[in-house]
């Protein structure tokens, strides 16, 4: 059972998510998308996509931290 649920990762979804945490709250973070981010990081405000396989492997990593937990 967690504390909190928060619908979407993206920029304010995933601060609040971490923000939670930190207060000790058992968070899971719901995103309709394969990856974690939301539009800005994935395809929105990186325009050259530089750092979309690194996000990828973020998402990959979280997933299994999530999946552990």
């Amino acid at each position: 059972m967690f504390d909190l649920a928060v619908i979407g990762s993206g920029p304010g979804g995933y601060v609040a998510a971490i923000r939670a945490a930190q207060l000790g709250m058992k968070t899971a973070c719901i995103e309709k998308h394969d990856r974690l981010g939301g539009t800005c990081l994935n395809v929105g405000c990186i325009p050259s996509k530089s750092l979309l396989h690194s996000s990828h492997l973020y998402g990959e990593i979280a997933r299994c931290v999530m999946l552990s937990a």
